[in-house]
């Protein structure tokens, strides 16, 4: 598949507006100066992933109650975590968990984690998809592939996670070719491990590349021992303005 590379630096202005989509944050009870943060007026939020225990839970939980709750009455999206296994869960198992998500947090759509990226997978796939949007009565359907996968899954979604990894591979990374004839509206980027100062070139990379839902972050995993987007980033004022403002446009 033939590939675009994007210099990242020096990049002009493209107009296009980004928002942030929240990978999840941690549980609220531990985490409540983030899901405070996030009802802050004016923040420039296209959804927010609820992911109570690696999916819904076993019963509802108040603190995720109260904060879902907080959100949807601010006009924000709340999407329920729903993990695919690249493909390997039944379908019976994912909608148990898309209608606990719905009774107990009326969520707005979900996100499909680990989602596969072939074009195999693709059919089974677009099932699962329809599946969910029967049972959201419509709703919004994000695909977690993490890389780019197979062109035909922009068909049946609404967005596609076509980055999702640290800084050191982003800053370098390439955006295929096939993306192009799509709306930056349908993709998605989250990067860890980004640094301060690099802020304004991660935003030049993600608007170049046409992705308009992004989340960064100069948390770490660490080596994958932890989950870099539990905490908001130490500067999260700072992008709120430049994503907000269009500064770095």
């Amino acid at each position: 598949m033939p590939y675009l590379t994007p210099s990242p630096s020096g990049v002009a202005s493209t107009g296009l507006r980004l928002r942030f989509g929240i990978p999840g944050y941690a549980h609220p009870l531990v985490a409540p100066l983030e899901w405070g943060e996030l009802t802050r007026p004016g923040t420039p939020l296209h959804w927010v992933v609820l992911n109570v225990s690696d999916g819904p839970g076993t019963r509802p939980d108040p603190h995720c109650l109260e904060a879902a709750g907080r959100l949807r009455n601010g006009g924000v999206r709340v999407l329920g975590h729903l993990d695919t296994t690249y493909g390997a869960r039944a379908l019976a198992e994912i909608a148990a968990d898309a209608h606990r998500y719905l009774d107990w947090y009326r969520v707005d759509g979900f996100v499909l984690d680990r989602c596969p990226t072939g074009r195999g997978a693709l059919p089974e796939t677009g099932r699962t998809v329809t599946a969910l949007r029967t049972l959201l009565g419509g709703g919004h359907l994000v695909l977690g592939h993490g890389t780019h996968p197979h062109p035909g899954y922009v068909e049946i979604a609404d967005q596609l996670v076509t980055f999702s990894g640290p800084w050191s591979d982003y800053r370098w990374s390439q955006v295929a070719e096939w993306t192009a004839d799509h709306p930056p509206e349908r993709f998605c980027h989250f990067v860890h491990g980004v640094p301060r100062g690099h802020l304004d070139e991660a935003l030049r990379i993600a608007r170049w590349q046409g992705a308009a839902t992004i989340y960064f972050t100069d948390r770490t995993d660490r080596g994958g021992r932890i989950d870099p987007w539990e905490t908001m980033p130490g500067y999260w004022d700072e992008i709120v303005s430049l994503v907000g403002t269009g500064v770095s446009e």
